[in-house]
């Protein structure tokens, strides 16, 4: 099928049901302190309200991806649209946290629903190879862009309103998009074959999210050994279950070969990385701005505006960095460029920013736009028309499964290293609750409870955190700077003219 005429307002469309979906990735970051002071929310509960929207969508994206291959990409995309719709309103008048988790489940449901699809419609709507780019470079601009964006939206928001008006600025966005996309969205035959039982899709959702459940206790203090392995040894037998089913089907759900090119496999790991690091210093950063800075959530968003016009410039850059570098040339020295800054950052000092951290920020932002966006051109130019719906599904688990990975484990890092650090007024350790030194937020809550006389409380938790900060933010550039090596190995024999023919 040749690309429609009206291919571009095609485009507009998928990209603007997307943004709401990246932008609920990150808008919470800036809100944690408003949550935590509104509902009474405990440092895990916090983590929990963020973490369980991609720890969700981990699971659900692939069987959402293949099931849109056999009943179409736009019948699903306008399901999961109206699903968000519903999900938003639920989030945004949530009583207490319990609540709020639930609501984000819904979130992530409508979520999957949406972000396989768009990848999938980009890949079937343009057919030159240098429109495709062109066109995954500007979506890659309202990823990464959006995904940046949320904590300046967040921070606007939360200056005026409450902590749900994130959530409900989601509505007006999707009463425009959902009309644009029934209408410029065109219907097209679907060609996928293979089988899609909800069975097979409920073991793989199932053994996904049990093993990261169990890779997310894992990490955490206080959690029971034999709870954790026996939850990790399920989701990996069940995984291991799902495979050997697809392995012996003549006409499987997921076709594994995809796993065996280069740059899918290679894509998914760097959007696992990536994605993982970022989400662990974007949190660090907005509480670090707030509690120990002292910013407004607006003052904290417009902090960050540097990451997200570079993201913006980023996304379009990509594909004409690739067809003049190269893919490998091209990821490798966008990650490389991304650990100096973020090893930049983490010997900064928020107090006294000045331009060096601005250059910084625009670095990181740009860097990892340009990576970011190569890396899924060399995905889904690598996939079969047919298969774009799995292929656009790997690639968003890799960035959600990241995300998810990521908080928990720089959560976990930044909790452990402020404990650490803090150091309590002994005139004031026998009046505290349980719990108050666990993370900066319960820190917060508790002095806010001593009035005056918690002071000295406020001062002892904003140093223990400006020490902790900066070890996260060392530990994310120590993992991308390993990243940026593997990808240089593993590409050593990829060539970009074969996603070319492939797609062809």
């Amino acid at each position: 099928m040749s690309s429609p005429r009206n291919r571009w307002l095609v485009l507009l469309a998928v990209m603007l049901a997307f943004l709401p979906v990246v932008i609920d990735m990150t808008i919470l970051h800036i809100a944690v302190p408003s949550l935590t002071l509104a509902l009474g929310a405990s440092g895990t509960e916090i983590l929990w309200i963020i973490d369980i929207y991609p720890l969700m969508m981990a699971g659900l994206l692939v069987p959402m991806g293949t099931l849109a291959d056999r009943v179409g990409h736009r019948r699903m995309l306008l399901t999961g649209l109206l699903v968000f719709l519903a999900a938003s309103v639920f989030a945004a008048f949530a009583p207490n946290a319990a609540t709020l988790i639930g609501a984000r489940v819904a979130l992530a449901f409508g979520a999957s629903m949406i972000m396989p699809n768009v990848l999938a419609i980009i890949r079937q709507t343009f057919e030159d190879s240098r429109e495709r780019a062109l066109a995954l470079g500007l979506w890659g601009t309202v990823g990464s862009a959006g995904a940046a964006l949320g904590p300046l939206a967040g921070g606007a928001l939360l200056e005026h309103f409450w902590w749900g008006s994130v959530f409900l600025i989601n509505v007006p966005v999707m009463m425009v998009v959902w009309p644009l996309a029934f209408f410029v969205i065109p219907k097209r035959a679907v060609t996928a074959s293979g089988n899609w039982t909800i069975g097979q899709a409920l073991v793989l959702i199932a053994g996904l999210i049990a093993t990261v459940y169990a890779i997310k206790s894992g990490f955490k203090a206080g959690s029971s050994p034999a709870v954790t392995g026996i939850t990790l040894v399920a989701g990996i037998g069940l995984l291991a279950w799902f495979v050997r089913q697809q392995m012996r089907a003549a006409e499987p759900m997921l076709d594994l070969s995809l796993f065996s090119r280069p740059a899918i496999s290679m894509g998914m790991v760097m959007a696992l990385v990536v994605c993982g690091s970022l989400a662990g210093v974007e949190l660090t950063v907005a509480q670090e701005l707030q509690f120990v800075v002292g910013y407004s959530p607006l003052q904290a968003g417009l902090f960050m505006l540097p990451l997200v016009i570079a993201s913006g410039i980023g996304g379009p850059l990509a594909g004409l960095a690739v067809g003049y570098a190269g893919l490998r040339i091209v990821a490798v020295v966008s990650l490389a460029v991304a650990a100096l800054s973020l090893a930049g950052l983490g010997f900064s000092d928020f107090h006294n920013p000045g331009f060096g951290v601005i250059l910084l920020m625009v670095a990181l932002g740009l860097a990892l736009s340009i990576g970011l966006t190569a890396s899924s051109i060399a995905i889904m130019s690598s996939a079969p028309a047919e298969k774009a719906g799995v292929a656009g599904s790997l690639e968003g688990t890799g960035y959600e499964l990241g995300a998810g990975l990521g908080i928990t484990f720089f959560g976990v890092l930044l909790a452990s290293s402020y404990s650490s650090a803090l150091r309590i007024p002994a005139d004031l350790a026998q009046n505290l609750p349980e719990g108050a030194a666990h993370s900066i937020g319960e820190t917060m809550y508790a002095a806010e409870q001593l009035g005056a006389a918690g002071a000295p409380l406020v001062e002892a938790a904003r140093m223990a955190f400006s020490d902790a900060h900066g070890m996260v933010l060392l530990s994310a550039a120590s993992l991308i700077g390993l990243l940026a090596v593997a990808v240089f190995v593993a590409l050593r024999h990829y060539r970009d003219a074969d996603a070319t023919a492939t797609a062809h």
